[in-house]
């Protein structure tokens, strides 16, 4: 295990599991590239702290497919949290990924560290919208919680990717998040999915991390809807005291014929 002061994560995202374990998404059988990715996770489980879920756990929004997700999850043994993106019910989500090691909180600690968790997904909706509620209950955590670097998590963008699709689906107040985090100098890093690729960028002091998706990829810079034939990948993280990060993305040798003609999803 990590030494105490630096806490180590693993974001993982846009998974698309469901119902039937037999089901693909343009091509891809999600379950088995998961699976690949958890095979990974089971090398670093030592050198792992905390697993972050950002979204899109299901493809269906089906209890079977969260059931699926917290038996594969809990077979790593490591403390897992989670939020919903676009495609998931966050009825379901609370009802079946509580149990082990997988906890439905969405304000904790670790280390020096505090975590955020927000739900930016519009029921019905593909894009993101953080509600007047859901910022204010970021104020007042950000207020309550001090000085300790904080990172926080939610499904969507909240920057344009330059895929002119992709951006049409973004959060739509990203203004309203910033003007919360402008006050907080502690915030340091934000993470979402949503665009399965990867994304870096900063504003002010704070780094704005997109991740791979566990299944396909989307291609970067593209006007219309493309997959990408990259491999399926995840984000890792170490997090200092002193508010510094570092990053790095790993991607799994795990190929499978794709619908590379799809024009959605």
């Amino acid at each position: 295990m990590n030494q105490v002061s630096t806490v180590s994560i693993a974001q993982i995202t846009d998974i698309h599991l469901f119902a039937s374990e037999s089901h693909q998404l343009l091509g891809m059988p999600t379950i088995e590239s998961f699976k690949v990715v958890l095979e990974r996770l089971k090398e670093l489980k030592s050198e792992i702290d905390l697993l972050l879920l950002t979204g899109d756990l299901s493809g269906d929004g089906t209890s079977d497919s969260y059931e699926h997700l917290q038996s594969l999850i809990n077979q790593l043994q490591i403390p897992t949290y989670w939020l919903p993106g676009n495609h998931d019910c966050a009825i379901a989500m609370n009802e079946i990924l509580n149990v082990g090691m997988i906890s439905r909180r969405k304000s904790f600690q670790r280390g020096d560290w505090n975590f955020l968790l927000l739900n930016s997904a519009v029921p019905g909706c593909v894009h993101g919208h953080l509600t007047t509620n859901t910022l204010s209950w970021l104020d007042s955590e950000l207020a309550k919680l001090g000085n300790k670097p904080t990172l926080i998590a939610f499904h969507h963008p909240p920057f344009l990717v330059n895929s002119a699709w992709l951006d049409n689906s973004g959060l739509k107040n990203p203004e309203e998040l910033f003007a919360v985090i402008d006050r907080y100098p502690q915030v340091k890093l934000v993470l979402f999915g949503h665009i399965h690729q990867q994304f870096q960028g900063q504003r002010y002091n704070v780094g704005y991390l997109g991740t791979p998706s566990t299944c396909i990829q989307f291609r970067s810079h593209s006007h219309t809807f493309a997959i990408d034939q990259k491999a399926p990948g995840f984000r890792l993280l170490k997090l200092y005291p002193s508010g510094s990060w570092e990053t790095s993305i790993e991607r799994v040798p795990y190929f499978h014929p794709l619908e590379l003609a799809a024009t959605g999803y």
